[in-house]
């Protein structure tokens, strides 16, 4: 079954922008993915990194929606949305870069939904939530460095 954009941002009340095509069906796909400042990972690529805490507490991931992100300065959100116990959620995780967010594990396609990028799905499966951080070689860093993506 396949899901648009339109009934993601529906089920959230988030509201997508113009530019996005609101009928277009939102890929599931298994692998790595990235939307804005958020990398969203197959939790066995980074199993020597991050681990979820054996004392963590899982929560369901409502149908209306989790926000995992909001971006800069109060920007757009960046929210989990998933069928009524399909998914779930925990921010217990310890990764060794300091960049997850948190863990989520589903049953069935789990999306993550931004206003200005529109969604992406997810496989069965369970994926870590980190954040983009950009290296830099250029005038935005002098001498190198890093920072996080800000969306």
């Amino acid at each position: 079954m396949t899901v648009s954009l339109a009934a993601l941002s529906h089920r959230t009340g988030l509201a997508v922008l113009d530019h996005l095509e609101r009928q277009a069906a939102v890929p599931v796909l298994d692998g790595l993915q990235a939307q804005g400042d958020l990398l969203v990972v197959p939790a066995p690529t980074v199993a020597v990194a991050v681990t979820v805490h054996g004392w963590a507490r899982w929560h369901e991931v409502p149908a209306t929606g989790l926000e995992l992100l909001r971006g800069a300065a109060g920007g757009n959100p960046h929210a989990l949305v998933a069928d009524p116990g399909a998914c779930e959620w925990t921010a217990e995780v310890r990764d060794s870069l300091g960049l997850a967010l948190g863990v989520f594990r589903n049953t069935a396609p789990a999306y993550l939904l931004h206003p200005e990028h529109g969604a992406t799905g997810f496989t069965p499966g369970t994926y870590v939530v980190r954040r983009q951080r950009e290296l830099g070689h250029h005038a935005r860093f002098p001498g190198g460095g890093q920072r996080l993506v800000a969306d």
